[in-house]
């Protein structure tokens, strides 16, 4: 079985469940290789562990020269499954697979922007060469078939794994280089500041905060300062508490000095990566009561779920961890738990070349 995987894996961080799914995939036997853009420090072990790269990702949605030589490269080596991870591998890898025995298998990790009267959708995860659509959580998976036109069995739910070895040895970082005390209590939100992750409703909550004195809310990831979100900070309270980093590479040695992880979304999500890391750290975690979350913790045993577009709920749950904090430090370690019982990587390569295996078949 060949299968060529188109992506991007620049992002270490972030790319990290998706590059050891596809190492994870070797191992087991498959004959699989793999395109993506330059500057990846995974070049070196996707090298390392037999898997061919090709640092030729599409720049552009139609890439024709890309096409061409994608169709040249079906013929000659007999790829059996193109796995393509985001729009401009989906739209080049789609128009190549015309006229082709390869079978198209797409990714898709975000809930929601899927419409069968939208003509841009049936470039993509509409198309009727498409075979099937791996969903990262079961949300996807029913907002597809809800969609006109769409053949109910091309959806499938695989979750993203993780390794708890990945979380192991992580240390803290100081924190008093965004200027946060010692004894402080540590919210942390990690996230880049899009709309539907409700990060006006947790800088509401700070206004909220004036019986939890030693409470600190840290704010991880880009533009947490954009859309009207300064304006919040400036005017809140809190506003000497709220500590903004930017992007940053080293995000699990800052949960590792956390305390609590937030993430207020208000839709869109499909079990949030940033959650899973915190919950992998034991770091407590509050999230909010959407479609996409679900099974991602247990209320009140390994978290705490608050309704979203709600600061009260959100100032509320942040309260209970800071006035209890043993059940802050019991609720991460089953926080951490669950991940490892509920979402490992072992499952997430088990279940994906079972998938390859059948639409070979096929």
């Amino acid at each position: 079985m060949r299968v060529l995987v188109i992506s991007d894996y620049r992002d270490t961080q972030a790319a990290k469940p998706e590059a050891e799914l596809i190492m994870g995939l070797k191992q087991t036997g498959i004959d699989v290789q793999v395109i993506t853009y330059p500057d990846t420090v995974y070049e070196t072990k996707f090298r390392e562990a037999g898997i061919p790269v090709l640092l030729n990702h599409p720049k552009k949605k139609f890439d024709w020269k890309f096409i061409h030589f994608l169709k040249e490269k079906v013929k000659d080596e007999k790829i059996d499954i193109f796995y393509l991870f985001n729009s401009q591998a989906i739209i080049n890898g789609i128009f190549a697979a015309y006229g082709l025995p390869v079978k198209v298998i797409l990714y898709r990790g975000y809930t929601g922007h899927i419409h069968w009267y939208d003509p841009t959708a049936y470039f993509k995860y509409l198309n009727p060469r498409v075979d099937k659509i791996v969903c990262l959580a079961d949300s996807i998976n029913d907002l597809l078939k809800e969609q006109k036109f769409f053949t109910n069995t091309k959806a499938i739910t695989i979750n993203k794994g993780h390794n708890p070895s990945w979380y192991e040895g992580i240390d803290p970082l100081d924190l008093s280089q965004f200027g946060i005390p010692s004894n402080s209590f540590v919210v942390a939100c990690m996230a880049n500041a899009r709309p539907f992750k409700g990060i006006k409703y947790l800088l509401q909550a700070t206004y909220l905060f004036a019986e939890m004195p030693e409470v600190h809310l840290l704010l991880i990831g880009r533009d947490m300062n954009k859309g009207g979100l300064q304006k919040l900070i400036d005017e809140s309270p809190q506003k000497q508490k709220i500590h903004l980093t930017g992007w940053r590479n080293d995000v699990l040695n800052i949960l590792a000095s956390c305390d609590v992880f937030v993430l207020p979304s208000i839709g869109g999500e499909a079990t949030t990566k940033s959650v899973i890391e915190a919950m992998s750290m034991g770091v407590a975690p509050i999230i909010t009561d959407i479609y996409g979350n679900k099974g991602l913790l247990v209320h009140q045993e390994s978290g705490l779920v608050v309704p979203p577009k709600d600061p009260q709920s959100l100032a509320d749950a942040i309260f209970f961890y800071y006035t209890h904090q043993e059940l802050s430090h019991s609720h991460g370690a089953a926080a951490k738990k669950h991940i490892e019982e509920a979402f490992h990587i072992s499952r997430t390569i088990k279940e994906t070349r079972n998938l390859f295996e059948s639409m070979v078949k096929k």
